[in-house]
């Protein structure tokens, strides 16, 4: 969308009814409430490109500033995911200690620590065990 305070001039053109229709359905997908703003920011588009000297550069850019932004948002999302689960086993493993009648010896541990090991590596993870369709 254009900023408020920059200089506007009325220019007619002539374009073909069909790019027209097309233009008008993408309105919303191009997140613009009007024809001009539509055509504004097509035109600058446009105008990179063929400024950029190189189609190439222009759109790499452009989708390494969406890719690095989408990256960010996914590692942002398992960061909390994984502090998520990192809390839930804390607390389950302090609600097992705090209830457990026997302590447990080292070696036996260590064997319950292989056991676990063994079966999220089979069971490809807690979630999917319990997702799995019957």
């Amino acid at each position: 969308m254009m900023a408020k305070g920059k200089e506007k001039v009325r220019e007619g053109i002539y374009i073909e009814k069909e790019v027209l229709e097309m233009a008008d359905s993408l309105l919303p997908a191009a997140n613009v409430r009007s024809r001009n703003e539509f055509v504004t920011e097509a035109l600058k588009f446009y105008c990179g490109y063929l400024n950029s000297g190189k189609a190439e550069d222009y759109l790499l850019q452009s989708l390494s500033s969406v890719l690095t932004s989408t990256v960010q948002d996914t590692k942002n999302r398992l960061a909390c995911m994984d502090f998520k689960m990192a809390v839930e086993l804390s607390m389950l493993a302090h609600m097992i200690a705090y209830h457990s009648e026997n302590r447990i010896d080292e070696s036996v541990f260590w064997k319950l620590h292989a056991k676990c090991v063994e079966e999220v590596k089979r069971l490809n993870g807690a979630y999917k065990y319990q997702k799995r369709e019957n």
